[in-house]
């Protein structure tokens, strides 16, 4: 049984009641976000990291729980990072070029950006200018082993340039900007359908097929995608030489994600191929909902065209969060769409799932006619 069940005009939520229309309310946003966190930070303390405190799954996690910490009155959530930084000595993962080992770098700078404790970006910010340092030359090529030293894969997306982009803001260093977005764009050479404004996953999906014949596009990949997009967008200076080209891919990557939305308000597995996989995944759909999110918060989207589309995912996202504050339907890790059950979570899931409330209670504060919309 999920969180939510509709009886008539009620909504029911763990051990509260509220009319239906409240799923737009800021107090349940709030405390809906509360519930899913809380959920993660118990189960990280009662069983233990299910995947090293450092890794990319946390990484993701972690800047969904950070999003909700900045919130006014919830510092205990920041707290919670801060302890998780002191217990890495602030360092990012082993395979020091591979993206996924410092995904966890962008927390690392928001957090610099509160306490300003030069410890929390010291290791990171030896690595980055290692980055910045390198030619970046090197053809992208999935089966040469690439990973391991740039983006050869959309997820790196999320994880490296956005790593770049919040030190390069918390030091004010335009360098590890400035990479970020070269890399962005030799990695959307290799990867970026012009046809479908979608990415694919790496290099050995550019001739797969789904069933139905059409191209292989994950749902997450391409939330790692978009997610990632606006946080390096938001790190820009308003007259950066590259931002109306990367706020065009966005608004073009924009119209497709809407346009391949369910009828129950959530992104199935496989864009193009949702039957063959007909359960809503809630990991691609926070991701989406996020950075749809964050366009009409920052004025790159119409609210009229897209503040249906944010009001539907939300409410798949919610309708998926367990009595206990689970959150379910997270398609397992993976690098293409695959089954996903209720019961299923990840903690990733959960950094998008925080991501998206947080938007959106940023949203609401501003349009506040939107709730009863």
């Amino acid at each position: 049984m999920l969180v939510l069940l509709i009886s008539g005009t009620k909504v029911y939520a763990g051990d509260k009641i509220y009319e239906q229309d409240s799923l737009l309310k800021k107090q349940y946003i709030l405390n809906i976000m509360h519930h899913v966190a809380d959920w993660q930070l118990n189960d990280w303390n009662t069983n233990g990291f299910k995947h090293p405190k450092v890794d990319w799954t946390n990484g993701a996690c972690y800047t969904g729980i950070y999003a909700l910490g900045a919130i006014k009155n919830n510092e205990k959530y920041l707290t919670a990072l801060v302890n998780i930084g002191n217990d890495l000595n602030w360092n990012t993962g082993r395979n020091r070029f591979m993206a996924d080992d410092y995904c966890i770098g962008q927390t690392y700078s928001l957090l610099y950006t509160v306490y300003k404790d030069k410890k929390m970006i010291a290791p990171f910010t030896q690595l980055a200018d290692s980055i910045v340092s390198k030619p970046h030359n090197e053809p992208l090529d999935w089966k040469n082993g690439i990973a391991s030293r740039e983006w050869a894969w959309c997820d790196a997306l999320f994880m490296g340039p956005t790593a770049l982009s919040y030190l390069s803001k918390a030091t004010n260093n335009p360098e590890y900007l400035n990479t970020a977005i070269k890399l962005w764009w030799k990695t959307t050479n290799y990867l970026y359908d012009p046809s479908e404004h979608l990415y694919f996953r790496d290099g050995s999906y550019l001739n797969k097929k789904e069933k139905n014949g059409k191209k292989v596009f994950w749902a997450r990949g391409n939330g790692w995608v978009l997610a990632g997009l606006v946080r390096v967008m938001e790190n820009m200076p308003a007259n950066h030489p590259e931002k109306k080209k990367l706020e065009k891919l966005y608004q073009d990557m924009a119209v497709k994600i809407a346009s391949l939305q369910q009828p129950d308000g959530s992104w199935h597995a496989s864009l193009l191929d949702p039957e063959s996989y007909p359960v809503k995944e809630t990991s691609g759909t926070g991701f989406y909902c996020y950075a749809l999110l964050w366009g009409l918060n920052h004025g790159l989207l119409d609210n009229k065209t897209y503040w249906p589309v944010v009001k539907k995912g939300w409410s798949a996202l919610v309708t998926s969060v367990h009595p206990n504050g689970m959150l379910g339907n997270v398609q397992a890790i993976g690098a293409s769409p695959d089954a996903v059950t209720d019961d299923s979570t990840e903690v990733y899931g959960v950094g998008a799932f925080l991501l998206t409330g947080t938007q959106l209670y940023q949203y609401l504060n501003t349009h506040p006619a939107a709730a009863r919309n």
